[in-house]
């Protein structure tokens, strides 16, 4: 490490290059984190109706929509096949979701939300607003529309 600092020095590095870096400082520590906290709140607030952040995710992909291919599910919400069948095996047990094989195409399932899906969806999709109230409730109306601008803007560029 003196090693390191005295070659800096000898090429005109500031002490400043090797001073501590806060974790905060860093894009990555900050996001996990606060995804950390968001996912939290979600469940905590999704946990009362017996979901989960991912099966809302199914649930919000479904609602008023003709009924899907289990594939172009998976495909959307970028989830691998095995995981998209145990997601929907279990909302399929709750009562939420139904597949049945496309009349048009014997090889493909197709998905669609029951009416007991569609009222989990209204009560999840407002508890989980409330919880993303809560995790953007540090800042500013306006930031947090400006945030949610630019998260959606970063992931929207890589399409």
């Amino acid at each position: 490490m003196l090693l390191t600092i005295s070659l800096g020095y000898a090429f005109g590095m500031s002490r400043d290059v090797f001073a501590r870096r806060d974790p905060e400082d860093s894009l990555v520590y900050l996001l996990k984190h606060a995804t950390a906290r968001l996912h939290g709140l979600a469940d905590a607030a999704l946990e009362p109706l017996g979901i989960d952040g991912k099966e809302l995710g199914v649930l919000r992909l479904l609602v008023g929509r003709e009924p899907t291919s289990q594939l172009e599910v998976a495909r959307l919400l970028g989830v691998d096949r095995t995981t998209m069948v145990a997601l929907l095996d279990g909302l399929e047990a709750k009562g939420v979701v139904t597949r049945r094989q496309d009349p048009t195409d014997r090889r493909r399932n197709v998905v669609e939300l029951t009416h007991v899906g569609l009222a989990l969806y209204e009560r999840a999709d407002a508890a989980y607003a409330a919880a993303e109230k809560e995790f953007l409730s540090p800042a500013s109306a306006t930031d947090a529309r400006a945030l949610r601008q630019v998260l959606r803007a970063v992931v929207l560029s890589d399409r």
